[in-house]
């Protein structure tokens, strides 16, 4: 595959398959694309507010229920490796329609469990299948001409930041009037809701070149290995997510800090105010498309620097706190947005596994990130968390600056 790879900076409308939907209809298709994937991406994260309130309802120490949201992650990256990869072997809007089903069935399990083990099982089978999102993302390049394929992926990518960040503050905020429960309830509803708007208004999407489903699981070895381009992007992509990962996951211990003396109510707010550097995706779809992808990837590493040193210098103050989450969401998102439409212009008959390869990659530096976040914070304060971050940011600018061109 190395030998026959398309390199991503290059034009692809030579090579590249003509849109699946006519240029009058692909707007309001991508729209019902990035809708489901906010919609898919939002039920891994439903959860993480509502730990307390589940481990108080279901008799089980705090530390115990936290294992609720690793399920859901674990059940996430097996559900990429699983199911992702069939976007290249069968139909692809029948296979999101059924993942939207089962996870439908899995939150109305998590609603009704009425045992701790129950919704750990049923956790398990909503991170599962929430995979859809990495099912409809590849899709994106196909539903518009190659010369716009970074808008098209840029907004797909609106949705699914959108999803991520808000999906908290939604869970959160239901959840204080109606109980832990509806969320789920709720949820259920939503994922069910696409079975019917996708049959209406998608197209029909075959796979370019069908292969086994067995051939192509044994493919990702090869596809990793051999695709150079692949392994820069999705390295770069990880360092950028681990440093996205740490400030996010170590915030609700400055809100909750002496100094800010704020609880898990303010972590939701400043999810609404990250989702404001999803407003960066059109624009950052529409340069890449115009510069190419390395231009917008370096102005986005560049802007994600500057918002972690404003965030060590002022983060003890609000607004400053403030601005830097603005740039850092915007960075992060433009970012992926360039890094993905340049995987997706490797090899346009193997995009499922390749977003696979990437996926898997991302969200393992991503955890990573996570982990070594809540250890800079209890060794070094926040301080510790903006210079690790700085580090992964770095070393991201490092790759990035070696890479091919």
């Amino acid at each position: 595959m190395a030998q026959t790879a398309i390199h991503a900076e290059q034009p692809l409308a030579a090579i590249a398959p003509p849109p699946i939907v006519h240029a009058q209809h692909s707007r309001r298709t991508l729209l019902l694309l990035s809708l489901a994937c906010g919609v898919g991406v939002s039920n891994i994260y439903y959860n993480q507010p509502l730990l307390l309130e589940m481990a108080h309802s279901l008799h089980v120490p705090p530390a115990q229920i936290g294992q609720v949201a690793v399920a859901t992650q674990i059940g996430y990256a097996l559900g990429i490796f699983l199911f992702v990869p069939l976007g290249d072997v069968v139909e692809r809007r029948n296979l999101m329609m059924w993942l939207f089903a089962a996870v439908s069935v899995s939150m109305l399990a998590s609603a009704l469990a009425p045992s701790f083990a129950i919704l750990l099982f049923a956790s398990v089978i909503t991170g599962l299948t929430a995979a859809v999102t990495h099912v409809a993302v590849p899709i994106a390049p196909e539903l518009a001409r190659d010369e716009d394929r970074g808008r098209a992926v840029g907004t797909a990518m609106t949705g699914l930041l959108l999803g991520i960040l808000l999906a908290r503050t939604f869970s959160g905020a239901l959840g204080s009037w109606f109980g832990w429960r509806s969320v789920f309830y709720v949820g259920a509803g939503l994922n069910l809701l696409f079975v019917p708007l996708l049959r209406r208004n998608f197209p029909l999407l075959p796979p370019r070149h069908p292969v086994r489903y067995a051939q192509a699981l044994r493919s990702l070895w090869t596809i990793a290995y051999g695709e150079a381009l692949l392994r820069e992007s999705a390295l770069v992509g990880g360092l950028v997510f681990a440093a996205f990962s740490t400030f996010w996951t170590t915030l609700v211990f400055l809100l909750g800090s002496p100094h800010y003396h704020l609880g898990p109510g303010a972590a939701g707010a400043f999810g609404v105010l990250g989702a404001t550097g999803a407003l960066v995706a059109p624009f950052a779809g529409r340069m890449t498309d115009r510069h190419g992808t390395r231009a917008v990837m370096s102005w986005a590493l560049l802007v994600q620097g500057v918002a972690f040193a404003l965030l060590w210098a002022t983060g003890y103050h609000l607004l400053g706190l403030i601005v830097g989450v603005v740039l850092l969401d915007g960075g992060a998102q433009a970012n992926q947005i360039a890094n993905q439409t340049r995987i997706f212009g490797i090899d346009p008959t193997a995009r499922g596994r390749i977003n696979t390869v990437y996926m898997m990659i991302y969200f393992g530096f991503g955890s990573a990130g996570s982990a070594a976040g809540a250890l800079a914070w209890q060794h070094a304060g926040w301080p510790g968390v903006c210079a690790l971050a700085l580090v992964f940011l770095a070393l991201a600018g490092f790759r990035h600056g070696t890479g091919r061109r």
